[in-house]
């Protein structure tokens, strides 16, 4: 929060005008807004609504990003592929929050790291699409593009861009964000109750596993307690909120100029990304993020190359700031070994220290006979596997893990533990968008990690 005492610093007019620089650049990925009077009286009312995080927070996260990259703790980064406003019950939310501090847990005392939590969660609503339109039959309509913007259902007026939904985004974010807050601050996420994390959740071998690693911290805890130690850092956690910047029309009338340094942040979401369809160097969600002061991620498929990298961070990080730039990775299991190294090297001869982050989801995706999108878990376990690998060839720090999952136990990915198949696939498939990992297999894949991290040590 402000201090009431600082005095204010106003923010010098060309940079306020810097924040709408993008509007004279091509822009990628924006929904055709059927009235330009409605999108220009939601812009409005957004702009006068609180901020839904604080400069002091996203300051924080930034030097806990910047230890990561250094290789001193590790960000774990999940949630769903695309929020939306009927799943923001409070026992969905809890469940995708408890997935999430299970997995740290499991990272925590596997690795003995510190673990920054950051949910995919509070604004993630939009997403791009590869097509315009969508067509079923001989029915042609525009693409499902988020709840933040239109409906799922195939009908023309659901499809319709809808400007009052970034309204509704707004608030629905705030209160999935309280909720996160309630939980992580007011005692949901103390360490001596990890065994009640599990409860609610399907019994399974990856839960099996976790309720064993419970009973060790909790043995560990209790012989602390005898010995006199403070517990109360432990009944709290830091967590963080991320979404894609996608649309401009929510993002920009939640920047604010902050009091203390006259520098804007956007306060939609402590950490924001650009994906690989809206990179362009010329573009305008480069040139609008290049201007804000939150860390920010970028997306990087199989085709990115050093020169990519290098240039990303002349334009997102021109002062080689620590934690302000995070490249996300995501190769596909069978390209991650080719193409990794050259980026990493490339990077290594700059003066920039940007955290690598490992997506091993949207780079091995497919589509089974029965018209069902999944991904393998053998294939988000393998390029895993070779992102560490190749930090391990070269000395460098393997810095974060960024995942698509949920808290229930859906039958959406192939394999794991649960041996799901493609016939079982409709059992429990709800994703609107992407396949996700359940709670089963983030469990699983979350063990991976640490004994990736702790042969480290």
């Amino acid at each position: 929060m402000v201090d009431p005492t600082e005095p204010v610093v106003l923010a010098d007019q060309a940079v306020i005008d810097g924040l709408d620089h993008w509007r004279t650049l091509p822009i990628a990925q924006q929904p055709p807004w059927p009235s330009a009077d409605a999108l220009s009286a939601a812009s409005a009312e957004l702009a006068t609504l609180p901020p839904l995080v604080f400069a002091g927070e996203v300051d924080l996260l930034k030097t806990r990003l910047a230890s990561a990259a250094r290789g001193e703790a590790f960000l774990l980064q999940g949630g769903d592929c695309a929020e939306t406003f009927a799943a923001a019950t409070a026992n969905q939310i809890r469940d995708r929050v408890k997935t999430i501090l299970q997995m740290a847990v499991v990272l925590t005392y596997g690795a003995s790291m510190p673990v920054i939590k950051m949910g995919r969660m509070a604004g993630q609503f939009a997403k791009p699409r590869s097509s315009e339109v969508e067509t079923r039959g001989d029915i042609t309509l525009p693409a499902y593009r988020g709840d933040i913007v239109n409906g799922y259902d195939f009908t023309e007026a659901s499809r319709a861009s809808d400007p009052s939904r970034l309204i509704r985004g707004y608030h629905t974010a705030s209160s999935t964000l309280n909720l996160i807050r309630a939980f992580t601050q007011g005692g949901f996420a103390d360490l001596r109750h990890v065994h009640s994390w599990n409860q609610g959740f399907a019994r399974n071998p990856a839960n099996v596993r976790y309720e064993h690693l419970a009973r060790e911290i909790d043995r560990a805890v209790k012989f602390m307690m005898a010995c006199g130690a403070d517990f109360e850092a432990l009944k709290r956690t830091e967590f963080y909120i991320s979404h894609e910047a996608l649309l401009m029309d929510y993002e920009r009338p939640l920047t604010r100029i902050d009091s203390r340094t006259g520098t804007p942040y956007d306060t939609s979401a402590h950490f924001l990304w650009v994906g690989e369809r809206t990179r362009q160097l010329d573009g305008a969600h480069l040139d609008f993020l290049s201007r804000v002061r939150n860390p920010i991620g970028v997306k990087l498929g199989p085709g990115a190359k050093a020169s990519d990298a290098l240039a990303l961070i002349d334009k997102l990080d021109p002062d080689r700031e620590p934690g302000r730039l995070t490249f996300i990775t995501r190769m596909g299991a069978t390209k991650i070994r080719d193409v990794l190294p050259e980026l990493i090297s490339g990077v290594a001869a700059s003066e920039s220290t940007p955290l690598w982050v490992c997506d091993p989801m949207h780079g091995n995706g497919l589509t089974t006979p029965n018209g069902y999108k999944t991904r393998r878990f053998d294939d988000v376990v393998g390029e895993v596997k070779g992102f560490f690998e190749v930090h391990r060839e070269l000395g460098t720090h393997p810095g974060g893990i960024h995942i698509e999952l949920t808290g229930d136990d859906v039958t959406e990915c192939l394999g794991g533990s649960e041996q799901i198949d493609e016939a079982s696939l409709s059992t429990r498939y709800e994703s609107l968008c992407d396949p996700r990992l359940n709670h089963m297999q983030s469990l699983e894949l979350a063990f991976l990690i640490a004994e990736e991290l702790s042969s480290r040590q």
